[in-house]
């Protein structure tokens, strides 16, 4: 087992991070023991229950069931969870469990934080996503017809389990959503960690084979590298005003594509990707990096085997990414490469972005 852990000094916040490998049927005990055996509910994905409702075992009267895809992190799946915490009396040293992947964590973790304006949350991520990228970190939202996690908090978990062996079953495309906010952490190492070696890129490249097969070993590593990188930009930067807008490289556009398509047609991970290859364009434009290093980042994205997604109207795309909730009035901000596995915050005006866009 690997154990890290959380701390956000200046609001005494601390929270174990488990990583195993260990037999699924040991996670209620674990998870029960965590939280001192006192009154709970359980929010499931409807695969994720599916596949191991039997092998957990936790009471069918503590358990919500809620539809899967992105489309459903929304403000009636939010009041079903309400509601049933409030149908349960849950009070505030009680606790909500999150299984399944970033859209159940989210959703979870946003209910938590107003229930009763603050209850424990549990996260126990069922994705490569989840796994190393939205179970940690505290982000808690729903999307809107306006646009992506509009509606949310900032509110950290009480613990969070990663058993491994949940990415046994994930079908090939969550399994490389997940790569996406993989491969991002590679891309912005430098800038997570600047007093350290990168590693990740390197990593992700000589070990691909056995990422995109599964193993297990190779994965609970990779798993442990990305959280301690989310973990030291968290540390600094709890609510993202400076340091963790890193954290967003591929996100702007990403969420264009998510937007345009109902987050519906593309995973997450295939978006970010997508903003990625658009944020790598711009910053060969601008010659913020050479043409060997855009090089070197879309031929690690080949070895994952992501392809091209559709194209779309510059004006639909200025059009949302006006709503973009990481720009102000009158900058849209983007997150671009300036070296190797380094990024930085950059402004764009609109009949700048408009002008890029043309290229």
């Amino acid at each position: 087992m690997i154990n890290l852990s959380v701390n956000i000094n200046e609001k005494e916040i601390h929270y174990p991070i488990y990583i195993n490998n260990s037999d699924l049927n040991k996670l209620k005990k674990i998870i029960l023991d965590e939280i001192n055996h006192k009154n709970y509910i359980v929010i499931f994905s409807k695969k994720v229950y599916k596949l191991y409702s039997k092998i957990l075992d936790f009471p069918k009267e503590k358990t919500l069931i809620l539809p899967d895809g992105e489309h459903q992190k929304n403000h009636t799946n939010l009041t079903k969870i309400l509601n049933f915490a409030l149908s349960k009396n849950l009070k505030r040293e009680d606790s909500i469990i999150a299984i399944g992947g970033g859209v159940i964590g989210d959703i979870t973790g946003f209910a938590a934080s107003i229930y009763m304006r603050g209850i424990n949350f549990i996260q126990v991520p069922t994705t490569l996503l989840a796994a190393t990228d939205s179970s940690v970190g505290g982000k808690t939202a729903i999307n809107t017809k306006f646009g992506k996690n509009l509606i949310g908090s900032f509110y950290q978990p009480k613990a969070v389990f990663i058993n491994v062996n949940f990415l046994k079953t994930l079908d090939e495309k969550q399994f490389k959503s997940g790569l996406g906010e993989v491969l991002k952490y590679g891309f912005i190492e430098k800038s997570c960690t600047p007093e350290k070696d990168s590693h990740l890129i390197n990593y992700l490249s000589e070990h691909h084979e056995k990422i995109l097969n599964k193993d297990i070993l190779t994965l609970k590593e990779l798993i442990k590298m990305c959280i301690e990188l989310k973990i030291a930009v968290v540390q600094q930067d709890e609510k993202e005003s400076g340091l963790r807008k890193i954290l967003n490289y591929g996100h702007t556009y990403g969420h264009v594509v998510e937007n345009l398509t109902n987050y519906r047609k593309y995973t997450h991970g295939e978006c970010v990707i997508e903003g990625i290859n658009f944020a790598l364009k711009l910053a060969q434009n601008l010659n913020l990096i050479s043409k060997e290093y855009k090089f070197l980042c879309e031929d690690l994205i080949k070895k994952y085997e992501y392809k091209p997604l559709q194209k779309f109207d510059k004006n639909k795309i200025l059009k949302i990414i006006k709503t973009d909730k990481k720009s102000d009035n009158e900058y849209i901000k983007f997150i671009l490469a300036t070296d190797y596995a380094t990024v930085k915050e950059f402004d764009f005006t609109i009949k700048e972005l408009d002008e890029y866009l043309t290229i």
